[in-house]
């Protein structure tokens, strides 16, 4: 009885240990595609920041760079942005490693539906950002933001405050703009502010080693915007002798 009852004692108190955490899986890079969806963001750039994710992912040449990497992949969140308190994670952590999880993703992505179409909180979506890399699955040595938006910060905290503590953590933070013709006609410097919406990216939202801001017009630009970005990104992950074969 007093084995049966020391075994039972050690069976419990196994039970109750803590389970030993899993390794994160190691990839080339984890980056977060933080898409703007404030108001100023109608159905035409909504539709196209969607659609050009969706198939810069699965190119042939992203594909090609992810391939060259020390691990063959890549780990990708896609998040949406607004105003203040308005964040969220449309497709979490998911590995990119060939044309097939490529596929999956962006066809995820253009099934989901739009998460907000409030202020334009850029400082919000860095924080958001910046927290799903705590929980990630997978390590990598270069963590990036790439932040899409049509608009100046207008509502949280100070974006260069938010930029900086993301830098801080040896967070790099890439930028693509998407250019509105027409200013707004009830806040035009937002779209549009003195010195373009490319020059304010530069001095507020983006940092970082090898950090750059793009531009877009319309859908085949800011595809082609992406998959530049893209590539450029996974190639700074990648060992030094393989940044030769994705730059050709």
């Amino acid at each position: 009885m007093r084995r049966l009852l020391s075994c039972a004692f050690l069976l419990a108190t196994m039970l109750a240990l803590p389970l030993p955490a899993r390794a994160a899986e190691p990839v080339d890079l984890l980056l977060v595609l933080a898409a703007d969806v404030s108001r100023s963001v109608d159905s035409e750039k909504f539709k196209l920041q969607r659609e050009g994710y969706a198939a810069a992912i699965a190119d042939k040449r992203v594909l090609e760079a992810i391939g060259a990497g020390r691990n063959h992949r890549i780990a990708v969140l896609f998040l949406e942005w607004s105003g203040f308190g308005n964040q969220k994670v449309v497709i979490d952590w998911t590995p990119i490693d060939g044309p097939k999880t490529a596929q999956e993703f962006g066809d995820r992505l253009l099934e989901s539906p739009r998460s907000f179409a409030d202020r334009t909180a850029i400082s919000g979506g860095i924080d958001f950002a910046v927290a799903q890399f705590e929980r990630s699955p997978f390590k990598a040595e270069r963590h990036t933001i790439d932040v899409s938006g049509d608009g100046t910060n207008n509502a949280g905290r100070d974006v260069t405050l938010a930029r900086d503590e993301a830098l801080a953590l040896g967070i790099t933070i890439n930028g693509l703009v998407i250019l509105s013709e027409r200013p707004l006609a009830w806040n035009p410097e937002h779209t549009n502010p003195p010195g373009g919406l490319a020059n304010y990216y530069r001095n507020n939202v983006t940092g970082g080693p090898g950090s750059f801001v793009l531009e877009a017009k319309d859908f085949g630009s800011f595809g082609q915007a992406i998959v530049k970005k893209m590539i450029a990104e996974i190639a700074d992950a990648t060992m030094p002798e393989q940044r030769g074969i994705i730059a050709r």
